[in-house]
């Protein structure tokens, strides 16, 4: 089968289109028959960087996938052979080694990170969602256990993460704030359901937390994007509140939190791919979505331009150059 493996990793890293030998099911496992995955900022940081957790040499990226069930390995239930699937299964090293990425035409998962995919999606628009929905939805509801009525303020609102957890926050009868630097993003932000939009390149934090709540502050913020937005986040949380982060690789002072009695949780949905612990969850998480997206009530942002596999090279350049708007998804044709 083809593979398109990167054999370095560094700002000259490229994926090469290699011939490989396709994977067998093994217990508790089933082998997808890749039709798309997307691009999350994940996969690019360890194509050009080392987070420690880059699979071994040459290697194959890519977290997300969409596909059909192609051979079905000993104690897996819930599955058969020609089913649509959908998940976050691999593309690192976890704790038994390497896992091999989507980009390729078959892969290896473990049968209780997937679920069935939604089926009013094609597979290009549900490979765009796993990754960003699970940490969108392990903030908002294992983390932070937002409420009915809860004033939410989801930071970067066209993000992966952010354009996720605004419909998430919103059909759990939340009142969503959120961010955005263009007319085109707020309008987005809208349809998505956002009630309070906030242009952050106008308003301060001051201005947005007085015109929206009354100087008290938001009862959660999620914090999708990291450094000074993580202490934009601090001050903007009302005394007692809590704040959801999915960075946490800077230097911040604390003091604000401790004067606030604030609640800082930070999400980092591998775990479960690099412990191999708690992985079910995230097919629950899936299956809970999947329902919600046939429903009409969740919805992928993507980019408008599409990419086959063997575009990779040109996927991850558009993403470096911060230029497309949704998920980048490519499809395996």
């Amino acid at each position: 089968m083809k593979a398109y493996k990167v054999h370095e990793y560094g700002e000259a890293a490229n994926f090469i289109e290699s011939e490989v030998i396709k994977p067998d099911a093994i217990s508790g496992h089933v082998v997808i028959e890749v039709k798309a995955t997307s691009l999350n900022p994940v996969d690019h940081k360890i194509l050009t960087l080392d987070l420690g957790i880059n699979p071994v040499l040459p290697a194959t990226l890519h977290m997300d996938v969409a596909g059909v069930i192609a051979e079905v390995g000993d104690e897996v239930t819930g599955f058969k052979i020609g089913d649509e699937v959908y998940g976050c299964t691999g593309g690192l090293q976890g704790k038994a080694g390497n896992i091999e990425g989507a980009l390729a035409d078959f892969m290896l998962a473990d049968s209780s990170l997937i679920a069935l995919k939604p089926k009013s999606l094609s597979f290009s628009e549900a490979a765009a969602l796993p990754l960003v929905t699970i940490t969108a939805w392990e903030g908002l509801f294992d983390r932070a256990h937002i409420n009915p009525g809860n004033h939410v303020l989801i930071h970067a609102a066209t993000g992966g993460v952010g354009h996720i957890a605004i419909q998430l926050a919103k059909q759990h009868g939340a009142r969503v704030a959120t961010t955005v630097s263009t007319d085109d993003k707020a309008k987005i932000a809208k349809e998505l359901g956002a009630d309070d939009i906030i242009n952050y390149r106008n308003e301060t934090v001051d201005d947005y937390k007085q015109r929206l709540t009354e100087g008290k502050g938001f009862d959660v913020v999620f914090d999708t994007i990291g450094g000074e937005n993580l202490d934009k986040s601090l001050k903007a949380v009302k005394s007692s509140g809590q704040v959801i982060s999915i960075v946490g690789n800077n230097q911040h002072d604390l003091s604000p939190m401790h004067m606030k009695g604030l609640s800082l949780h930070l999400v980092f949905m591998l775990l479960p791919m690099l412990t191999g612990e708690g992985r079910a969850h995230h097919g629950m998480i899936l299956k809970k979505v999947a329902e919600l997206v046939d429903k009409g009530i969740v919805k992928p942002l993507i980019h408008k331009e599409r990419f086959q596999f063997n575009q990779a090279n040109e996927a991850h350049a558009l993403f470096a150059a911060n230029k497309h708007l949704g998920k980048i998804v490519l499809e395996n044709t």
